[in-house]
């Protein structure tokens, strides 16, 4: 496989894969999923993003067969899915955000094996999983048990179990978080390569960034119901009208925001660290009255740049929530 980063393609067909409608999965009397439609195009990276606790890895439990719907329907790849979990399994590879594979044995014993519960023979699923591991670069950490491995290097040997057997769609929650910079590089990188060669892929994921990057089409899940969706292009279009610039101060104080909304009306403010103010509005931003107005207050600017309006402006106008807090949300160990 290429050793580069995948950049936004076309979708190449824009048949359905996946058909969801009308999706529902209670658990007592919290609805996780609630009544959602969408549609997945076969050969498109299609990002699934929300706050924890959002419904995302229910819905990949429900499109997986690891959960059952308490109504709608699902269709895989033409078929009906919804009574029968099982019947598109030969079409699904799952990448779950925990791993599932067996620490006590080798990378290869678990792809082996991995293999054999597909019915792959056992010349073929060898030659398999050596393949595997070379292309994910595990080949000499092969023969080694699958507890000794790094996170990034688990996360690996996850994915090259979830395509073992060729499958048509991965599932992909969460496959780089809380691994090096390096391995998810890498990981990206094979997420690129999966795509050009023509796999499905729905990606849940924390990085707003990586999903901007990554996928073709985005939909926003929050508290179990899909808010909005269209390509990454389409939602980024509103904001890339838009003027931003992030002020780093000094000596602030936490009524700075309401002081600056009313000395400036016609911009918005919102603090997004300490000391960081993210000014945002419709017309360019003048830099010299905000600085002269923060000096006044006895505060001192640092720094004043100009940002480049991203797919996080726009999850934020339709979530309430940063990134930045969806991550730390993700670090907490809350659940999608």
């Amino acid at each position: 496989m290429a050793n580069h980063e995948s950049t936004m393609a076309p979708v190449r067909e824009r048949s359905p894969f996946i058909e969801v409608s009308g999706l529902t999965k209670q658990f007592g009397e919290v609805t996780a999923v609630d009544h959602i439609s969408f549609e997945v195009h076969r050969g498109e990276i299609f990002g699934f993003l929300g706050p924890n606790g959002a419904g995302k890895t229910t819905t990949i439990n429900l499109l997986t067969g690891l959960a059952k719907p308490d109504s709608g329907t699902i269709r895989i790849g033409g078929v009906e899915c919804t009574r029968n979990l099982k019947a598109a399994q030969h079409l699904i590879g799952v990448v779950p955000d925990e791993s599932n594979l067996y620490p006590e044995l080798s990378g290869f014993d678990n792809l082996c094996f991995c293999a054999a519960l597909y019915g792959m023979r056992k010349n073929e699923r060898r030659m398999r999983a050596q393949e595997l591991l070379k292309t994910f670069d595990l080949a000499d950490a092969g023969h080694r048990k699958f507890a000794g491995y790094s996170k990034g290097m688990k996360r690996k040997l996850a994915i090259a179990a979830g395509i073992i057997h060729s499958p048509q769609i991965l599932f992909l929650d969460e496959p780089t978080t809380g691994i090096d910079v390096a391995s998810a590089r890498h990981i990206r990188q094979l997420m690129g390569d999966l795509h050009r060669a023509g796999m499905t892929i729905f990606l849940t994921t924390h990085y707003i960034e990586e999903a901007e990057r990554l996928c073709q089409r985005i939909a926003f899940i929050v508290r179990g119901r899909i808010v909005l969706i269209d390509a990454v292009a389409t939602l980024l279009q509103p904001v890339q009208q838009r003027h931003v610039m992030l002020v780093s101060i000094l000596n602030s104080d936490s009524l700075l925001c309401g002081k600056l909304a009313s000395a400036f009306p016609d911009l918005e403010f919102r603090s997004i660290a300490d000391g960081q103010v993210r000014v945002e509005s419709a017309k360019p931003i003048s830099v010299s009255p905000l600085v002269r107005f923060l000096e006044d207050q006895g505060a001192e600017v640092t720094e004043a740049r100009r940002l480049h309006p991203s797919l996080e402006d726009v999850f934020v106008r339709v979530t309430g929530m940063g990134a930045d807090s969806m991550r730390k949300e993700k670090e907490r160990g809350g659940g999608a």
